[in-house]
């Protein structure tokens, strides 16, 4: 290993930072990485501008509104049948104004990946977020990452093509362990400590968790977020992905990445020295900051995100993790040591079920149980350096075909 952290992220890289401002493509606009993106930089029109904008296309208003504001040159969408709606919504807004360059289909927001600009926002949720990722690196833009499935499904596809400072993580964990990891070298660094909320569920047993409902699951106590994140957080999914993630970014061993539960969400993660220091990255919960660096590092952008009132007392509280009731972390660990494709088998059985579980049609608990199932069903060594995009379309596929199986199954077995 190197004596300093992975180039995919390294804080101590020396960028280029060239006058005037920034063009960044986002991608994910309409969601809540993309919402906030567009607003900070509607604030410091000084420093970035905004040519290109890709969404699904559940919020076609939106999308078009955020084109006319931004006056960008290209929309992508990736659901080809809104296409008409999104033209005509743009019409009405731009009025004699040419419209910009219009995309459509799920290779859309690949295109604007590597169409020219400084920096591609990847705001995408979901594994479909790794083919813009690859685009974006192999064009050699600079990746502000919030889609953390880019690595979990593809990580060594990735480290195959970032270079040195390529990525800037935007997860609010990941922008604080690599703002912390700036203070030493990759050899001063003895071990990565991840902060967990603990979502809605912190404190309640196995057995308590049994029969909470889709809406306890959506009520996070700190965080705004998709529907998907928000569940992924009550099941500390979203922990043992970011663990994964912490691995591939930094290179740090896995037996030397803990999570720790720190309610107030004020701490976003921690990098512990060889002296003995800790350093904490910290802020109100708010993700303009995290933001902030992926796009503007290494100037920081002011007032991007809210500060601390220390004329006011506070209390900071840091737990151990309940690894019987939230096993999901173990799990992620184990598949990140196998490799391969068992990451991406873990992230595509877990979708499938937080959709279930959403739907009604699995309970809570039963989303762990059937990814724990389907890793297990699975069960290869990893493709380690060799894997390729097909492989994980491959394992993605399987594991989504066998998850349903057997969230069906349970379902019936729980109704008989």
């Amino acid at each position: 290993m190197s004596d300093r952290p992975s180039p995919l992220a390294d804080p101590h890289i020396a960028f280029d930072v060239s006058e005037g401002r920034r063009d960044i493509v986002v991608l994910g606009s309409t969601g809540s990485i993309g919402t906030q993106a567009i607003d900070l930089v509607l604030r410091n029109p000084d420093r970035f501008r905004v040519t290109a904008l890709a969404a699904s296309g559940g919020r076609v208003g939106l999308l078009a509104e955020q084109a006319y504001r931004l006056k960008v040159a290209a929309v992508a969408v990736a659901r080809e049948e809104v296409l008409p709606e999104l033209r005509e919504a743009l019409k009405a807004l731009y009025g004699s104004e040419p419209l910009p360059e219009l995309l459509a289909g799920p290779e859309a927001a690949t295109q604007l990946a590597a169409s020219p600009c400084h920096t591609v926002l990847n705001g995408i949720t979901g594994s479909i977020g790794l083919a813009p990722t690859l685009a974006a690196l192999e064009a050699g833009r600079t990746l502000a990452l919030a889609n953390k499935e880019s690595l979990i499904v593809g990580g060594p596809l990735v480290k195959a093509l970032a270079k040195p400072g390529q990525i800037i993580p935007v997860d609010s964990e990941h922008a604080a362990l690599f703002q912390a990891l700036a203070a030493g070298t990759r050899a001063d660094v003895r071990k990565l400590v991840v902060t967990a909320s603990g979502g809605p569920f912190r404190g309640r047993t196995r057995e308590q968790l049994a029969h909470v409902t889709r809406e306890d699951a959506l009520a996070h106590p700190t965080w705004a977020m998709g529907p998907v994140i928000t569940v992924n957080s009550a099941t500390l999914v979203n922990k043992g992905l970011e663990v994964i993630e912490a691995h591939l970014l930094y290179d740090i061993p896995f037996d030397r990445i803990e999570v720790v539960v720190h309610p107030q969400s004020y701490v976003h993660s921690m990098v512990e020295f060889t002296d003995g220091s800790t350093l904490a990255q910290a802020t109100p919960p708010d993700m303009g900051g995290p933001i902030a660096i992926g796009i503007g590092w290494p100037e920081r952008v002011p007032d991007a995100a809210p500060a601390f009132d220390w004329t006011k007392a506070s209390t900071w509280e840091f737990f151990p993790l309940d690894t019987e009731a939230f096993p999901s972390v173990g799990l992620a660990r184990h598949v990140g040591e196998v490799g391969g494709t068992a990451p991406a088998v873990f992230n595509a059985a877990n979708e499938e079920c937080v959709e279930a579980f959403l739907a009604g049609r699995l309970p809570f608990n039963g989303i762990t149980d059937t990814v724990t199932a389907v890793v297990a069903e699975h069960g290869v060594p990893g493709t380690g350096t060799s894997l390729t995009v097909p492989d994980v379309l491959e394992a993605e596929t399987w594991a989504r075909a066998r998850a349903r199986e057997l969230a069906a199954k349970a379902t019936a077995e729980a109704r008989a």
